[in-house]
Formats: C-alpha cells, sequence, structure tokens
C-alpha cells in the first residue's frame, strides 16, 4: 500500500484553563490515506474539533508527531506551518467563512493569491472551479447575493483551488435546509469519486452511508474505527 498523506503517531492535546489542565487528546493514531473519505464522528467534547484543528495545521500538538505528505509537520513554526497549510490543505466551514467585500470569482481565488499565482492563472483556475460546482453564472456576485446552498458551492471551490491533498469540512451542510444539504452532499461524493481525499467533522449519521471509513472519538481517543457503507 502506498504511504498515507497523512500520519498521526500518539497525538496527545492539552489546555491550560487557570489551574487546570485540561487533557482534550489522549493519543490518537490514526493513517489516512488517498482517496479515502473519512467521517470522524462522535458526541460533543470528544475531541473532534481539537482533531480537525490540528489536522487543518490550525493548531498545533502538545506531543506527538503528524506527518502531511511525508512532512512532520507538528513542530514548524507558525510561518512554515501556514505555507504547509495553504499548499496541501483546503477546508470547508459550517459558516462558510467567505469574505464578504469579494465576488464569487475573488472568493474562490483566495488561496491562490497567497500562493503567489498570477491574476491570469488565479481567473482562469477561479473560473474552471466556478463552473464545476455550478456557479459560473454567478462569478460578480457577493456573497449576500447567494444562497446558504450556494454559499457552500463557493467554500468548496475555493477549497479546491490550490489542488490540495486533502480536504477538510467542519459540519459543511449544518446550516443547509435538507433540499441543499442533499445537493452539497452529492458534491463532496462527485469529488470523491474523481479521487479528492475527504475528512469530514460531523454528527450526522446519515454520513456513514456515504463515507469509506468512519472514525469515532470518544473521551479524546479513536474508540472505533471502521469501514463506512461505500468501503462494504
Amino acid at each position: 500500500m502506498a504511504e498515507p498523506i497523512i500520519s498521526l503517531r500518539d497525538i496527545r492535546k492539552s489546555y491550560q484553563m487557570g489551574d487546570v489542565l485540561s487533557q482534550v487528546l489522549q493519543g490518537v493514531s490514526l493513517d489516512i490515506h488517498a482517496g479515502e473519505y473519512v467521517c470522524i464522528m462522535g458526541p460533543s467534547g470528544c475531541g473532534k474539533s481539537t482533531l480537525l484543528n490540528l489536522l487543518g495545521c490550525l493548531d498545533q500538538p502538545t506531543s506527538g508527531d503528524y506527518f502531511l505528505g511525508g512532512q512532520n509537520v507538528a513542530t514548524l513554526n507558525d510561518d512554515d506551518l501556514s505555507a504547509a497549510r495553504n499548499r496541501n490543505l483546503g477546508f470547508i466551514f459550517q459558516s462558510y467563512n467567505l469574505i464578504q467585500q469579494l465576488t464569487v470569482l475573488e472568493n474562490i481565488a483566495v488561496p491562490m493569491y497567497y500562493g503567489g499565482a498570477d491574476d491570469a492563472r488565479m481567473r482562469q483556475v477561479a473560473e474552471q472551479l466556478a463552473n464545476q460546482v455550478g456557479l459560473g453564472h454567478r462569478l460578480n456576485h457577493k456573497p449576500n447575493e447567494l444562497s446558504g446552498g450556494q454559499q457552500q458551492r463557493v467554500a468548496i471551490a475555493r477549497a479546491l483551488s490550490n489542488s490540495p491533498i486533502l480536504i477538510l469540512a467542519d459540519e459543511a451542510t449544518g446550516n443547509l435546509d435538507s433540499k441543499s444539504g442533499k445537493e452539497i452532499l452529492d458534491l463532496f461524493d462527485d469529488l470523491n469519486a474523481r479521487g479528492k481525499t475527504l475528512v469530514f467533522v460531523t454528527h450526522d449519521e446519515r454520513m456513514i452511508e456515504r463515507c469509506t471509513r468512519i472514525v469515532r472519538l470518544r473521551d479524546g481517543v479513536v474508540e472505533c474505527d471502521m469501514a463506512g457503507a461505500k468501503a462494504r
């Protein structure tokens, strides 16, 4: 089997809260390979969001090793961590996190801008991705002119703009109605079918039917790691 694109080894994360040391992750080891569609699930407070922040290089572990694309990013400084994040990862958030002053085209291009792409390249890729997510006719609209489902499509296109090795999503359908949520999930299915590696944090049990793997956390450890419906 090929080397994993993500490898966690005994990851621990704690926070000092006054006189209390809160142990959130207590030794998580996990490999994720290219093409997987992984759902991280578990009750509130189990460490899902903390794990996603670590996977996304938005935070660093207290101890342990995190290999991303073969590089141990667990001890990188902030600048190097930011560069690794922009080069390797695409993010999709529950609240979309679009820049309200920018158009659809400009929002999609943001990661490419920070990656140093030229204007022609940014426009070409952003237009292609807008068409891919069904928003080629809304390029010059701003977020407040779009529905929630359309805003999430912009966020998905933005996440794809630097051709990341991994897409991370945090409750990506949590703010959407059932129809828009299904459309977004269908889009994720299509991305995975095209070979994209997806890691979702979700409490939505319906995701079991869509993913290839389910990782359940409880009290900061992996309680269960099993095949999802698509892998059976």
